[in-house]
């Protein structure tokens, strides 16, 4: 995703010279041929999360465009408080485009795991949530809203889904739906799992690539059955349920650190988000609602 997250930055950059690269001594050197090309659109600021925050904030003060980039729990996480205040309060449009979304860095610790990014940043006024789950997905999303004059929240992964699904802001995909009793929705990269373990179940499948605004229609079509939500972060369960009235229940994160290292299929495993444990977990949902 960040290749694809490059290409589309390099091309859009070609089109509008309001765009500007703002880096804090990651991805520097996928982004060579941006800097190469526009050198005084490109800063890279060292890692000071925070102050890049800011410095996207001043640009965009100034009719910029800013795409501010680094790993997802230093400028979202370690960054909230700037992002609060110096772009949403103040209505500064910008873009902040995280990589290593969840455990993505699973081999560097709870440090670097990153799973309440998506739950923090719906909940301020004004902001779009955005988890891309594959780089069709993050092409068409970012040339749709890179310049809508709202703060947007890209969150990137290096481990995206294989599924080819139209991709529209705010509007959820309906990818299987059998008038089931028991519908699961899922969002972002996690599909490709998700996607596996149900594909033959008797179940509806509603896929989110944008959790703020959430599409509370396509939720409130399936209102009247069970719904399961299997997510690796925070954030989406809590936007399903802004749907009242709903039977909702949550399958991911559970309420403690991972200590744990290794890959990110190691963390899926440990979590019953590999493809078996997911399978489990939605056939027991079935046979609870026969």
């Amino acid at each position: 995703m960040r290749k694809q997250f490059r290409d589309t930055v390099l091309d859009l950059a070609g089109r509008n010279d309001k765009i500007v690269m703002i880096l804090s001594d990651v991805s520097v050197y996928l982004f060579k041929d941006f800097k190469e090309k526009y050198p005084g659109r490109f800063f890279n600021m060292g890692i000071c999360e925070n102050t890049l925050i800011s410095v996207a904030a001043g640009l965009s003060a100034q009719g910029f465009y800013p795409f501010v980039h680094t790993i997802t729990p230093f400028i979202t996480e370690r960054s909230y408080e700037q992002i609060k205040l110096d772009m949403c309060y103040n209505r500064f449009g910008g873009n902040i485009v995280s990589c290593g979304a969840s455990f993505d860095y699973a081999w560097d610790g709870a440090s670097h795991h990153c799973f309440t990014d998506l739950a923090i940043l719906r909940l301020l006024p004004d902001m779009e949530v955005i988890q891309p789950g594959s780089k069709k997905e993050v092409d068409i999303l970012m040339r749709s809203q890179y310049n809508n004059g709202k703060t947007t929240y890209f969150r990137l992964s290096d481990h995206p889904h294989q599924i080819d699904i139209p991709v529209e802001f705010a509007k959820a995909v309906v990818l299987k739906d059998s008038g089931a009793k028991v519908t699961v929705m899922t969002a972002g990269p996690i599909l490709g799992n998700v996607f596996e373990a149900v594909k033959d179940l008797d179940v509806n499948l509603v896929y989110f690539h944008t959790l703020k605004p959430i599409d509370k229609q396509v939720i409130y079509k399936f209102k009247n059955t069970e719904i399961l939500v299997v997510h690796d972060a925070f954030g989406l369960y809590e936007a399903v349920c802004e749907v009242g009235n709903l039977s909702v229940s949550y399958h991911g994160i559970s309420d403690e650190f991972l200590s744990c290292y290794g890959t990110l299929e190691d963390i899926r495993s440990k979590l019953g988000l590999d493809v078996k444990s997911i399978r489990n977990i939605v056939q027991k949902k079935i046979e609870k609602v026969k």
